[in-house]
């Protein structure tokens, strides 16, 4: 006897599709069944028709806390991301105080017990007090981030020497490096240069660049030590195109974001500062460059970089563009707007099930029970229609943020139900249960 058999849907794995029935015991997948074989169990869900994929896992999110509620907290971050087919969120570290010491990550970690909607693991700050650092990797986050521009003095490493050094110091440990590209030194030239404080200065002081330097420094550096990295946020053809040359050289994966995917700088000028993120918007040929590697294989991860601010501080005028807060919502688009990319056919399905969900769990430490529809696994499901469309509003949006840039997009199918370790917490496209989710440490 079951708890729950799920039938009559194709099971979308990496790998391939299959038609099969789901069963489901003490939240984890405990078969994949022929259709129609005969099997007991408490509940049965109807998915006949249906698209039954691995829960998702934003492998890149800011849920704004501690310190930073007014932006985000985690029952509003979670419920967003339970609606996007997100059911685990990879937290990164540069909230109010930014989490760079084990205590810290204690406390984040009891902060968020209780509170969220899906399961969260939290990720840590590589700072220069590198005892805090070692200290934190006892509580087992599911990476340690390293930033090499446009952060504070005690958690920049702007040079290939600090980059190298720190990288040969995690080497042995059993965690993942993921790494910011960035040149700050192009940052401060750019500043000094140009004072004009508009769209294209903006553009200037984080140019394609200081990326493709980035990536190089940390590719290079991880191939001279045993660490394991991975590259955040690529987003220009001269970044993919160092990518491509030197990815093998060591342990290394990449993502970028959804709206890297669709959005150029030009948008800047309807969207303003409800587009505005680090790195900035690219052009035309960088957003081509940018589906052609994703349809290629050559980008791993599709994470949303999910940044909230209020709406005050996204409305206040400012004397310059980059002084407005960067960053914007994308925990809930996340699924409907990789859909979209396999309506058009950039992607098929098997390979957003592959960039959301196997290949995280797998880079960052969640690969035994995480990204697939796999017997020992946990129950984590998203349920999708193709057979109908779904219209992206901002009137939906659960994140304190109050909109999405994809507003008004139409998509080619809608999600109609989510389970966390085989509970239903969506029902028919809307949250049924909360706070089921837990938070969660690296396990490999």
């Amino acid at each position: 006897m079951f708890d729950t058999l799920i039938t009559g849907g194709t099971v979308v794995n990496a790998e391939g599709e299959c038609k099969a029935d789901i069963a489901i015991a003490n939240g984890l997948f405990a078969a994949l069944l022929c259709p129609g074989e005969t099997a007991g169990a408490r509940t049965h869900v109807d998915a006949a028709g249906k698209y039954l994929l691995p829960g998702l896992i934003d492998a890149h999110a800011h849920l704004r806390e501690p310190g930073l509620t007014h932006k985000e907290d985690f029952d509003s971050g979670t419920k967003a991301a339970a609606l996007g087919g997100v059911t685990t969120v990879l937290d990164m570290p540069t909230d109010e105080p930014w989490t760079a010491t084990g205590q810290q990550l204690r406390d984040k970690m009891e902060l968020a017990k209780g509170r969220l909607n899906v399961d969260v693991g939290f990720q840590g700050v590589i700072s220069k007090d590198m005892n805090a650092v070692l200290e934190m990797l006892k509580l087992r986050p599911v990476s340690l981030e390293l930033f090499t521009a446009d952060v504070p003095p005690a958690y920049l490493f702007d040079s290939l020497d600090s980059v190298h050094e720190t990288l040969k110091r995690f080497g042995s440990e059993n965690t993942v490096i993921g790494i910011s590209p960035g040149d700050q030194s192009i940052l401060l030239g750019s500043e000094a240069r140009d004072w004009a404080g508009d769209i294209r200065a903006f553009l200037s002081s984080r140019p394609p660049l200081a990326e493709a330097n980035g990536i190089a420094r940390a590719v290079l550096a991880a191939a001279q030590s045993t660490a394991r990295i991975h590259i955040r946020q690529i987003n220009s053809l001269l970044g993919l195109g160092v990518w491509r040359r030197l990815k093998d050289m060591a342990d290394a994966t990449v993502e970028t974001t959804p709206q890297n995917l669709f959005f150029t700088a030009d948008d800047y000028e309807i969207l303003g500062a409800n587009l505005k993120g680090s790195p900035p918007l690219r052009g035309r040929d960088d957003v081509q460059a940018l589906r052609a590697a994703l349809s290629e294989g050559l980008i791993d991860i599709v994470a949303t970089d999910h940044a909230p601010h209020s709406a005050a501080e996204k409305d206040t005028r400012y004397g310059a563009f980059a002084e407005i807060p960067g960053g914007m919502p994308g925990l809930q688009t996340l699924l409907p707007v990789m859909l979209k990319l396999v309506d058009e056919r950039v992607i098929k399905l098997t390979d957003l099930v592959r960039m959301c969900a196997l290949a995280p769990a797998r880079r960052f430490g969640l690969g035994r029970s995480k990204g697939a529809i796999v017997a020992g696994y946990d129950a984590d499901i998203v349920i999708i229609d193709r057979s109908r469309k779904f219209r992206i509003t901002n009137a939906q949006q659960l994140s304190r943020a109050g909109y999405t840039p994809f507003d008004g997009w139409t998509v080619p199918a809608e999600l109609t139900d989510v389970f966390l370790r085989g509970r239903a917490i969506v029902s028919q496209g809307s949250l049924v249960t909360e706070a089921q989710g837990q938070v969660i440490a690296r396990q490999d």
